[in-house]
């Protein structure tokens, strides 16, 4: 695994707080997503032989939890609520506006490699449905227009990188 050197050190010192290594699985996963930005194929093998499991003990965590990817995403992750209050308010077209706004459709990576629509179970905020996670920041009553002024919002600090 090709982890930064923190991420490591954190992943050893994260074991040792458990009396059996195997109940570390979901804290290293979590760091290893965090460090990548998701689960290559070899983290099975890797985390296998660092808490002394087999690797389809891993692989049966990674693939039980929806929070893993397994995929690359892009560089900011678009998740939209697709859940009763979100959808019966508009979260299904607010989804649209963005695979619109940016040229992709949910799950994929858009072309400039900046973003990643995904539709998600509960955000836990339908009071003020539909809501929308871009990355850890929550954003509520998201309509289509407000969709597409969170867009180019991202379209122009990814400008100002370039």
């Amino acid at each position: 695994m090709n982890l930064k050197p923190e991420t490591l050190q954190r992943i050893d010192e994260v074991i040792t707080h458990y009396p059996v290594k195997r109940s570390a699985t979901l804290p290293l996963l979590h760091l290893i997503q965090e460090d990548v930005g998701y689960i290559p194929p070899e983290t099975f093998e890797w985390v296998a032989a660092k808490l002394e499991i087999q690797p389809i003990n891993v692989y049966d965590v990674v693939t039980f939890y929806p929070m893993f990817r397994q995929k690359p995403i892009g560089r900011r992750h678009i998740k939209v609520c697709r859940t009763l209050s979100c959808a019966l308010r508009g979260g299904y077209k607010t989804c649209e506006e963005f695979e619109k706004q940016f040229n992709t459709k949910v799950g994929e990576i858009s072309p400039d490699g900046e973003v990643t629509v995904e539709f998600v179970e509960c955000l836990a905020s339908c009071g003020t449905a539909p809501v929308v996670l871009i990355d850890d920041e929550l954003h509520e009553n998201v309509d289509t227009a407000k969709a597409k002024q969170l867009s180019d919002q991202i379209k122009a600090e990814a400008a100002k990188r370039r």
